[in-house]
């Protein structure tokens, strides 16, 4: 049976009037104070850096590629990369280079790998060879790992920084296990310290109960997927809380930052009070910002450049569950929440740029393509 006409065109008049894809992204942008350009796509990428006075970057895709990106398109495989576990939230992780790196050419990887017990993340050095047609990895030596593995795939952490003292960093999840963050003969839910070579500096907090205990910086923590520290050298790290209660945090030595005993978020699927929020004096750092409901925050970069002076020192988040990218406003040992920038795809990394451009990697985990996105300011 056919409809009225009248029906017909009322039916299109309201389909005309619904808000098109395209129309949510020209009002999503109108509202964004800097210009987008998208530069390449990739496979699930994890993690970027830029390699200084060079045109490339090193760009991680969590199945296990190490990718060498030119800024002239070019895109290459680098051989030697370890194997990693796929699956879950595990695979290919961070990448960092040396700070010597110029005179060395170590690059620090971090990734998932199996073993008796079942996952742990991994932290590996190597030398990066450019030399050739081919660039490959040599000299790999796994210098960390997460003790013990464990089962299940999720809350790696896995996410690395050097920092002025020339210390490597190392943020290591709970592994979706709860009390290991608080069980200091463990090193999941912790902060880790350690040399350029993995070995445990002396000045270490725990240094003198030896083992694993002797790597800790900070304990407590939950999925610390972000580090980052400023310029004055203060430690900051962004963690995925249980439901809400995401956290920015300012590490501390020896600090314990309460999870499972305090989270401004709730566990999944609980309807009572079953975790306290942090308050004064229960002796736990308290986050300086968090939300709830969560941003499932990823990557973290705190931003020094010249390109965009209104935003010196401040921090940016990649939001995953939030689809955006939010910034933070950084006031000595004070944060306060900034702007929350709608983006329309789930942002893993954030990265600075060689000459102050804000770089994205989308994450590309529902099966469409991580895209890799350059942020300049608003002409």
């Amino acid at each position: 049976m056919n409809k009225p006409a009248l029906l017909l065109s009322a039916t299109f008049m309201i389909a005309a009037c619904q808000p098109t894809a395209s129309d949510a992204a020209a009002a999503r942008t109108a509202d964004i104070p800097f210009d987008i350009t998208v530069v390449a796509d990739f496979d699930q990428p994890w993690a970027m850096t830029f390699i200084p006075d060079t045109p490339y970057a090193l760009i991680t895709e969590k199945k296990g590629k190490l990718k060498l990106w030119q800024n002239d398109g070019a895109v290459v495989d680098i051989a030697g990369v370890p194997a990693v576990a796929y699956g879950g939230q595990g695979g290919l992780g961070d990448v960092i280079l040396h700070p010597d790196f110029a005179n060395n050419q170590y690059i620090y990887l971090s990734f998932a790998e199996a073993g008796a017990g079942g996952f742990g993340a991994a932290v590996a050095r190597a030398k990066l060879q450019l030399d050739d047609a081919k660039p490959a990895l040599s000299d790999v030596q796994i210098i960390w790992r997460q003790e013990p593995k464990v089962s299940g795939q999720g809350h790696y952490g896995h996410r690395l920084a050097f920092g002025p003292d020339a210390m490597l960093y190392i943020s290591s999840g709970e592994r979706q296990k709860f009390q290991p963050a608080q069980d200091l003969n463990q090193n999941l839910g912790k902060i880790v310290r350690l040399t350029d070579g993995g070995m445990v500096p002396s000045d270490n907090p725990f240094y003198d109960r030896g083992r694993v205990t002797s790597q800790i910086w900070s304990y407590g923590h939950r999925n610390p997927l972000g580090l980052a520290f400023d310029a004055q050298g203060r430690l900051w790290n962004q963690e995925m809380g249980p439901e809400g209660g995401d956290e920015l945090n300012l590490v501390k030595k020896a600090a314990n930052y309460g999870y499972p005993k305090a989270s401004n978020g709730r566990n999944y699927g609980s309807f009572t009070d079953d975790m306290p929020d942090h308050k004064a004096g229960d002796g736990f750092e308290a986050p300086k910002v968090f939300w709830n409901p969560a941003i499932s925050p990823g990557g973290l970069m705190i931003y020094s450049g010249d390109m965009f002076p209104e935003w010196k020192g401040d921090a940016f988040i990649g939001g995953l569950g939030a689809q955006a990218l939010v910034r933070v406003k950084l006031d000595g040992e004070n944060a306060t929440k900034g702007d929350q920038w709608d983006m329309g795809a789930r942002i893993r990394e954030v990265e600075q740029g060689p000459d102050g451009a804000i770089w994205l990697l989308e994450d590309g985990n529902n099966g469409s393509e991580g895209r890799l996105i350059k942020l300049t300011p608003k002409k």
